[in-house]
């Protein structure tokens, strides 16, 4: 299937104010499901990523990755002339998705009144770091400031050591995710109601969300349980974590129904009936002597591979610590387009992370490319705005519009 062709959401014309990588992943989710996503980009510069992970060509990956199939409407957001233009495309659309501080929108004219005067059925998705309300809502924010008000943060790394911080921008892509969702439930909310609806998304908020337990038990506990980071083991379950073998590491999740299988699987079945060694709770108490235990015998074998092989025969769940050069070619990943190949007109051929929503009709990984800087503006003013193209050349010359391989 090519780009441009029916689509989950074709139909859906999404206007995009944001920037970065939440916002971007919000949108990104509707480009790559088929909407039409319009990029406002503000002249001259035009989002902030294209200026990063410039590998070749003089062109951004970063960009590149987080903004394919979108279109690129680069406007002096400045100039009365320009917003005027913005203006005129909001009725045209469904959706307008915006990652400013809070309070940005409103000094432009496009805070949700506004735009419902312009719209009235209009969908305004706001994400932030940390909301639009409330004592910490106008703090400058990203995803780890997100993070380390969460709690999450201090979740990670040794617990005798200042906590660690992921190098993957886990709060950025779950926020644009849950962004999305919000989207999606709005536009079937609307389509029952008939009215527009504004959302709140937050980093902080989605951080939260992710808590598993530490939450209730602190609280269920009356403070009794202080949850913390248990650097490379989960401290609640045993054995579930990371377990040192000959030539690397293995991800190792042995707790609860698979506590026997694990057992089976070293030919230990008497430690089923050992004192101390019967539940997980039992064996939290003692992980230490768990851990030495377990690893111990995975150094019997000679490398990872060999280990997991024994470890896959019992159906222990149980995973190889793989680096990112080791996942880039890995037989599974790529079979599942969990790694993908992106050619762009012209940086060429590299690889990124694939689109992980997967559905019976279409193919998840198209052959969408990113915009250059402002490449859409006649495109989008002529068909939408019906500007001629002696009108656009005449907003070009007077600094309205801004276009370029940026």
């Amino acid at each position: 299937m090519n780009a441009g062709e029916e689509h989950l959401l074709s139909g859906i014309r999404v206007l995009d104010f944001t920037r970065a990588l939440a916002g971007p992943t919000c949108t990104r989710m509707f480009a790559e499901l088929g909407a039409e996503v319009i990029k406002i980009e503000a002249a001259p510069l035009g989002d902030l990523t294209r200026k990063i992970s410039k590998l070749r060509a003089d062109r951004s990956f970063y960009h590149i990755q987080h903004n394919l199939n979108k279109k690129s409407v680069c406007i002096n957001l400045r100039d009365p002339r320009g917003m005027a233009l913005v203006g005129e495309l909001i009725p045209k659309c469904d959706v307008v998705v915006e990652n400013f501080r809070p309070g940005v929108m409103a000094d432009m004219g496009l805070d949700y009144d506004s735009l419902k005067q312009m719209k009235s059925d209009i969908i305004l998705c706001s994400i932030s770091a940390l909301g639009q309300e409330g004592p910490l809502a106008k703090k400058p924010g990203y995803d780890y400031i997100a993070q380390a008000y969460s709690g999450v943060t201090s979740m990670i790394g040794h617990p005798d050591e200042s906590p660690c911080i992921p190098l993957v921008g886990i709060g950025d892509v779950s926020t644009g995710v849950h962004g999305a969702f919000g989207i999606a439930a709005a536009l079937l909310h609307r389509a029952r109601t008939g009215r527009g609806q504004h959302l709140d998304i937050s980093l902080l908020d989605c951080y939260y969300h992710n808590h598993e337990v530490n939450v209730h038990q602190h609280s269920g506990s009356g403070g009794k349980i202080m949850p913390t980071r248990g650097g490379r083991h989960v401290s609640y379950l045993c054995p579930a974590g990371v377990y040192r073998a000959n030539g690397g590491d293995i991800m190792l999740m042995a707790f609860m129904h698979h506590w026997p299988d694990l057992c089976a699987a070293m030919d230990k079945n008497e430690l089923l009936e050992k004192e101390g060694w019967l539940t997980d709770a039992e064996r939290v108490a003692r992980q230490d002597e768990v851990i030495e235990f377990i690893e111990k015998w995975l150094k019997t074998f000679p490398d990872v591979a060999s280990a997991i092989k024994k470890l896959e025969e019992y159906d222990v769940p149980c995973a190889p610590v793989l680096t990112v050069a080791e996942t880039i070619d890995h037989p599974h990943l790529v079979e599942r387009g969990t790694v993908r190949s992106v050619v762009d007109p012209i940086a060429g051929e590299f690889k990124i992370p694939g689109m992980p929503i997967k559905t019976s009709e279409y193919e998840a990984n198209q052959d969408y490319t990113a915009p250059c800087l402002g490449e859409h503006n006649a495109d989008i003013l002529s068909s939408l705005l019906s500007k001629t193209p002696e009108e656009i050349v005449e907003m070009v010359e007077a600094g309205i519009l801004q276009s370029g391989a940026t």
